[in-house]
């Protein structure tokens, strides 16, 4: 499976967000677009979710339209504040029991999270960020989306949180496309099987092939810093 993304642009007025992008993802992947404050990794999400629309290009999933294959995790958790958590997961699976093809049971999904039962019955208003982006997580992986879009979705959450969440991603990228954003180099490191720079309204894909670690850290810096407008 292929998402392709060819001569995209997006403007807000006369200011160019996006400049003519091609590239395309690969299913069973996770994908880090990388780049410093501002730069438009939150515009391109919103761009792929239909959320905003493109001045030109062309978005397709295996020369199909992307509209429905796709589900958006954004960074700010949006969950009912007065539903308990398996309340919401309950009454989303109960909503698209048609749709999914390879449904599991709710205690299932939860373990997925790695959630115990005292927290699913809290309700959402008292969760922490950890806990309320662990369950916008698992909708989008419950959706069974062909494309999985987390806009930040590590930055504030503590070190075992996000232990089990990059475990989580990489448990679940299997006969899908997921694609991160985020300005944290070691998150993107640790977490993806390919990096994309977004810098300059395009982006730079910087190839692993043959490169340790550290030359790898340095090398990403590098492209971040020349010719940046930041």
């Amino acid at each position: 499976m292929k998402l392709e993304i060819k001569n995209l642009s997006k403007c807000y007025g006369k200011k160019k967000i996006l400049d003519n992008i091609s590239f395309t993802f690969d299913s069973n992947k996770i994908y880090g677009i990388v780049g410093r404050n501002g730069v438009g990794k939150t515009t391109f999400f919103e761009v792929l979710n239909y959320d905003t629309p493109y001045d030109d290009g062309s978005i397709k999933l295996e020369d199909e339209e992307l509209d429905e294959k796709v589900s958006l995790i954004p960074a700010t958790p949006n969950v009912p504040p007065f539903l308990t958590g398996r309340e919401f997961i309950s009454f989303f699976l109960e909503l698209n029991k048609d749709k999914l093809k390879n449904k599991k049971s709710i205690d299932e999904y939860f373990k997925m999270i790695d959630m115990p039962e005292s927290d699913q019955n809290k309700i959402m208003k008292n969760y922490s960020t950890g806990m309320k982006n662990k369950i916008e997580t698992l909708l989008g992986i419950i959706s069974e989306k062909e494309v999985l879009l987390l806009d930040e979705p590590l930055t504030s959450l503590d070190i075992v949180v996000q232990e089990e969440m990059k475990k989580l991603l990489k448990s679940v990228k299997k006969d899908r496309i997921i694609i991160v954003t985020t300005h944290i180099l070691d998150i993107a490191l640790d977490l993806c099987d390919e990096i994309i720079i977004l810098k300059d309204k395009k982006f730079e894909v910087i190839s692993s092939k043959d490169l340790e670690k550290k030359a790898y850290r340095d090398t990403i810096i590098k492209a971040l810093k020349d010719k940046s407008n930041d």
